[in-house]
């Protein structure tokens, strides 16, 4: 018969993507495995907010691994061999249950020591009351995102921490007057950002894609990405940079020019601010910025507009430089770059190099990937490894003490 103190237990601190997924795949494999999730918040609370509250759980659109590790900033090199072919968006897509888990809200883990024994000894800190409660564990996975306790208790078991700075977020742009054009939004523009730190051109500083104008700057997709891409050089630069937006990335400059004069002689007696080329797919208010911007009136008549206000017009649309000087004022990132080297763990296991039966996953580790699902899917795909690696290791422990047990029944 098994004793209380032969069973195998796990505590996972951190009920996000990787955490429960983690724990329902160690208890798939191993169902005798006491699993405790242990969450000073609310449970997947990240994930109930993706995507405008619709759960936006990975990108099912980008199925090659080696294709997909090219959305993460930090991590690329690391997560384009074995990662994501272990458990990629479709193996996410097609497993995703909830049973056999003990959860723990409103608790947080304040800290772990090993035992003489090699076992983990959690200390588990109650946030409305004055109580602490100690739970051995055979296995520890830390999976508490960007939370300064994770980066405290993998620093506490020999790793080092690269120093966290936010990504994904939108710029705050000097020109007041662009507030304006709020929720204005264009569905394909080319945007490059301009950083002191990097002196030659970085592929992945120019993106292309949908973009969004707010009451503080530039908000959608292309900015998200780029805030990505350059999330640590914009921290060392204080948020500042300069951002240059073709609008319109589908037409060459001269031919901008060549449909302008052809509007100019086809539509000379329509005054500016009402007939405009529709080739260039922009809204009204957008156009009438526009001819703000050039100090030319909406009510003068085409016929009247000099050539050399059309030429800037056509330069302004594929060369338009915006002046960051910010984050968005609402400190709505949404990933943090840095945190534990990934060179410090197996990413075949996700197990600690530094401390055995110490486990690793999703955003507390130096990964972090643009928007569109990539940081929920590295979530998934690091807990489901190092489940396995527990719930594997867990059920070989077990059957280890059974057979040991049948062959002292037999002598």
């Amino acid at each position: 018969m098994k004793n209380k103190e032969d069973e195998q237990s796990l505590v996972v601190v951190g009920g996000g993507a990787a955490g429960v997924y983690a724990s329902i795949r160690a208890k798939t494999l191993a169902p005798h495995l006491n699993v405790v999730v242990i969450e000073k918040g609310k449970f997947l609370s990240k994930v109930k907010i993706s995507g405008g509250g619709r759960c936006n759980v990975t990108n099912g659109h980008q199925l090659d691994p080696s294709g997909l590790a090219r959305n993460y900033p930090r991590g690329y090199k690391e997560l384009r061999g074995s990662f994501f072919r272990t458990h990629g968006p479709q193996d996410t897509m097609h497993w995703f249950s909830d049973h056999g888990v003990e959860l723990k809200a409103g608790k947080s883990v304040s800290g772990a020591s090993v035992n003489d024994n090699g076992k983990f000894v959690v200390e588990v800190q109650k946030r409305t009351v004055d109580f602490v409660d100690y739970i051995d564990a055979n296995y520890v996975l830390v999976a508490t995102g960007s939370s300064q306790q994770g980066y405290s208790f993998a620093a506490q078991h020999g790793h080092s921490i690269i120093p966290p700075v936010p990504s994904l977020f939108t710029f705050k742009i000097a020109d007041k007057r662009l507030a304006d054009l709020s929720g204005v939004s264009f569905t394909r523009v080319t945007a490059k950002l301009m950083l002191d730190g990097i002196q030659k051109s970085a592929p992945e500083l120019t993106q292309t894609g949908p973009m969004l104008v707010t009451h503080w700057g530039l908000s959608g997709p292309v900015v998200l990405r780029l805030s990505a891409w350059g999330a640590r050089e914009l921290y060392q630069d204080k948020y500042q940079a300069k951002l240059v937006v073709d609008f319109i990335p589908d037409i060459h400059i001269e031919d901008v020019k060549r449909i302008l004069f052809q509007h100019k002689d086809q539509h000379a007696k329509n005054k500016v601010n009402n007939a405009f080329p529709k080739e260039f797919g922009l809204v009204k208010r957008f156009w009438g910025f526009l001819l703000e911007q050039e100090s030319l009136d909406g009510d003068m008549h085409w016929a009247t507009v000099p050539k050399s206000h059309l030429n800037a017009i056509a330069l302004r649309l594929k060369q338009w430089m915006f002046e960051v000087v910010g984050k968005g004022q609402f400190k709505d990132e949404f990933v943090t770059a840095g945190g534990v080297p990934l060179s410090e763990i197996s990413l075949s296991t996700m197990e600690s190099k530094k401390q055995p039966n110490l486990f690793f996953a999703g955003e507390v580790l130096n990964v972090d990937g643009v928007t569109g699902g990539f940081n929920f899917q590295n979530a998934w795909t690091g807990g489901y490894i190092a489940g396995t690696s527990i719930g594997t290791l867990a059920s070989n422990s077990i059957l280890k003490e059974e057979q040991a047990c049948l062959q002292l029944q037999g002598s």
